[in-house]
């Protein structure tokens, strides 16, 4: 008997139409199976070929109801860009939970840009004050523009936009962009990122990772009900900004992550410091904070991939896309 695979190309993905909060539903519900002890996820495991560079390795088997298994091999090179190349690219891979075969081979630049916006959003959805009216996003590359869409998501009253970026053209192409997702907010490219961090009610930093981080973004900077979200490690965030009510997407992986010594670092939170992370909220075990100092580092986890490919692939199936390829 001749397995086979379905590869579902990135065009294709686009064409299902699936939209950010059924992404952000599944994310959800991918917390929610860690969060209740049905799922088996190693932290990320990685290479660094090159300086700021890596290539990780994800895999995730999520149990009971869900019943979901994929690896994500994904690759994050910063000097890429400017050679117009993708920042991140990958291949991810979804397998049959039963037997082990895999099923369909999928873009992983497209599942890992979604997803983490998805991320942000649940995050917010437990977190952020509903009343919410201003974001800010510092990094306006593609993570910051699917975060946006998912604080668009989850908050209804949504009509101040803050931006910056390093390239003020980059500022430029995401306000002309993201203003039709917006059409009714006010969009504002700061000179700095004092300026786009100091009058928000959410601000979210999407910077490329980095090993030597300068953590340019002080607490002192921010109104005492900021909700912050790091979604570019220990990048961009002083540490003074996660003294209390600190939150990650997954206490194993970031506690794992702190003891190889690379990342969060000088006066991050450490194991004892950590409120929750995202699978103990989603399972209702512990509840969001929606006032005060609070924030979150979201470094992204396998759960996530594979929550978002097998929604995209349920859905690929159901409209008949994708090539079929024999092993």
């Amino acid at each position: 008997m001749t397995a086979e695979v379905l590869w579902i190309s990135s065009n294709e993905i686009d064409t299902l139409g699936i939209e950010m909060p059924e992404i952000m539903d599944a994310v959800e519900t991918g917390f929610a199976t860690v969060g209740r002890g049905e799922a088996e996820m190693p932290a990320k495991i990685g290479i660094h070929p090159r300086e700021d560079c890596f290539i990780h390795a994800m895999p995730c088997y999520l149990g009971g109801d869900t019943d979901r298994t994929g690896v994500k091999c994904v690759s994050g090179y910063p000097p890429n860009p400017k050679n117009g190349l993708p920042y991140i690219t990958g291949i991810m891979l979804l397998n049959d939970s039963a037997t082990g075969l895999p099923i369909a081979v999928m873009d992983a630049g497209w599942v890992t840009a979604w997803r983490t916006g998805a991320a942000s959003g649940v995050y917010a959805r437990h977190f952020g004050n509903p009343a919410t009216q201003s974001v800010s996003i510092i990094g306006t590359g593609v993570q910051g523009r699917v975060n946006l869409i998912a604080m668009r998501e989850t908050f209804p009253n949504l009509s101040r936009v803050f931006c910056y970026d390093l390239y003020e053209e980059s500022a430029e192409r995401f306000v002309n962009d993201m203003h039709r997702e917006l059409p009714d907010a006010e969009f504002v490219i700061c000179p700095d990122q004092r300026t786009a961090a100091c009058e928000t009610d959410v601000l979210i930093t999407c910077t490329p990772i980095v090993e030597e981080p300068k953590r340019s973004i002080p607490y002192s900077w921010l109104k005492p009900d900021c909700l912050v979200i790091s979604v570019d490690y220990d990048s961009a965030i002083k540490e003074d900004c996660f003294d209390a009510n600190f939150t990650c997407d997954n206490r194993n992986q970031y506690v794992w992550t702190q003891e190889q010594g690379t990342y969060f670092q000088n006066g991050y939170p450490g194991a004892d410091d950590i409120y929750a992370d995202m699978g103990e909220i989603c399972a209702g075990i512990k509840p969001g904070v929606r006032e005060g100092k609070r924030g979150a580092v979201l470094m992204g986890i396998a759960s996530h991939d594979v929550m978002t490919a097998s929604l995209i692939y349920d859905k690929a199936v159901a409209a008949g896309l994708g090539t079929k390829v024999e092993l």
